[in-house]
């Protein structure tokens, strides 16, 4: 260690057999922590070694690419022969370092390099290339902003990674096109810039596809959410009255959304809808993804939110999940469902309950007030970007004429969600089609904090056990209601 450097945490992965440490750091010179990454099972004189054979093999046969190839398929073009090589090189070699050192020449040389390290370490939530100047930054899943020791050699090569990216999914980003939106097999989102667009460089920005998705659990351990705030939306869920999650650009909206979906019952039709996947349901669901398209560079074949939400309805859906909502037309169809018996899950850009009445009732969306009452609560999430905490900001129902009363508030200075307000419409609306008293109600809702603590202390976080859970609860519940609200 340097003077004045601290380290924060160390860890390591593994990518394609190669053995990578991290460690994150407080160095005295550095605004924020810094993230490092060395590759521990491969020695320099092994490094210098693997870089004679790329110039040896890589220079020559790169000459022979087509431009259609995608990266599979030239890596496993290339295996045979950059394997020759290294047998020259290191003849007592077995199998699995000549794999790992094969994975290690293709990854640095016709891969996307220590980028794809960083795309193998599922606690960073963004991966930001920002011009060849200045080092990669992450954002990671406990730590914030954090500046890496990978640097990105030229602008061609950041270029050529977005090449590589849009490439394999059909995509392609040049001076003429300098703007490009794709996502990785792995589900990743991408957005590449060019210069002069971007004026310092070209630009990469990487939103990782969760592989644990967040799941109830996971959100009340890390109190993002209260006990009692999870029961209020799972009572919502179970009785299928409509939830909105609204917030701010990372707050945590899609993870809400996500979360909420953890207490569906087996034996509803799920549709869900959204720009990229990011939604991961338990696997004993009755659950059809869909994904939106933008067309070809004719113009052509491009599937907008609204032809998925107007097609969904066609598909006999118990329950409609809209990533996000946009314009008029979406919420217009998703609200006309609403009112005809579906129950409906999506999120919105608004930063608290106020302003999302305000969004829902003006331009570009501009629905008429009254029919906001088909939606029953809607649930605001908020980031710290100071700290990187993510917590749930309000909840609130949504009254017969459209006002929306506050359930729960955040209280930043606890650091817990406060109960405000009693709920009157939802109360009302339970008893109307269940039959259940206000006291039948609370018991309910106590009952299901119970279950919740159940499993906090079982640490039961995976998205499929919960799932079963779920099941089995709905299962043995005499009182779940047969006619959707």
């Amino acid at each position: 260690m340097e003077k004045g450097e601290r380290i924060i945490d160390t860890y390591e992965l593994n990518v394609n057999n190669i053995v990578v440490g991290v460690s994150i750091t407080a160095k005295e010179d550095e605004p924020v922590p810094v993230y490092q990454i060395s590759i521990t099972n491969i020695s320099d004189t092994t490094k210098i070694i693997l870089e004679k054979i790329r110039d040896e093999f890589v220079a020559e046969e790169t000459k022979t690419l087509s431009e259609e190839a995608s990266t599979y398929n030239i890596q496993e073009q290339f295996k045979e022969k950059i394997l020759k090589l290294l047998a020259k090189y290191f003849p007592n070699a077995d199998k699995k370092t000549m794999d790992m050192l094969i994975n290690y020449i293709l990854q640095q040389n016709i891969g996307l390099g220590n980028l794809d390290i960083l795309l193998k370490d599922t606690n960073l939530e963004e991966i930001v290339i920002n011009n060849a100047n200045e080092p990669v930054w992450v954002y990671h899943r406990r730590y914030g902003w954090l500046k890496t020791n990978v640097l990105i050699p030229t602008e061609s090569r950041i270029r050529h990674y977005s090449t590589v990216i849009g490439r394999d999914v059909g995509k392609e980003i040049t001076l003429l096109n300098p703007l490009m939106d794709a996502h990785l097999k792995t589900g990743d989102r991408v957005n590449a810039t060019l210069s002069p667009i971007s004026t310092k460089g070209n630009t990469i920005t990487i939103r990782k596809f969760a592989v644990k998705p967040w799941t109830i659990i996971d959100f009340i351990k890390e109190r993002t959410i209260s006990y009692e705030g999870a029961a209020l939306l799972w009572m919502a869920v179970q009785n299928e009255l409509s939830v909105i999650v609204t917030g701010g650009t990372a707050s945590g909206k899609t993870s809400m959304l996500n979360a909420i979906a953890n207490f569906f019952p087996p034996n509803q039709r799920i549709i869900s809808m959204e720009d990229t996947r990011e939604l991961v349901l338990p696997k004993l669901l009755h659950w059809v993804p869909l994904e939106t398209r933008l067309p070809n560079p004719e113009g052509k074949g491009g599937i907008e939110m609204l032809d998925l939400i107007v097609n969904s309805l066609r598909m006999r859906p118990d329950r409609i999940i809209v990533g996000e909502i946009r314009r008029r037309r979406e919420a217009d169809v998703l609200f006309e469902a609403m009112h005809t018996g579906h129950s409906v899950y999506g999120t919105l850009h608004a930063n608290n309950v106020r302003e999302t009445i305000n969004r829902l009732t003006n331009p570009p969306i501009d629905l008429p007030k009254q029919i906001l009452s088909a939606l029953s609560l809607i649930v605001v999430q908020h980031i710290n970007r100071r700290t990187g905490r993510r917590r749930t900001l309000q909840i609130a129902e949504v009254l017969p004429n459209g006002d929306a009363r506050l359930l729960m508030q955040s209280n930043p200075i606890r650091d817990t969600l406060e109960i405000v307000n009693e709920p009157l419409a939802i109360i009302e609306t339970m008893n109307l089609y269940t039959g259940l008293s206000k006291s039948d109600i609370y018991a309910d809702l106590q009952s299901k904090i119970t279950i919740l603590n159940w499993m906090v202390s079982r640490n039961i976080t995976d998205v499929n056990k919960i799932g079963l859970i779920m099941s089995k609860y709905y299962h043995n519940k005499p009182f779940m209601r047969q006619k959707s609200i």
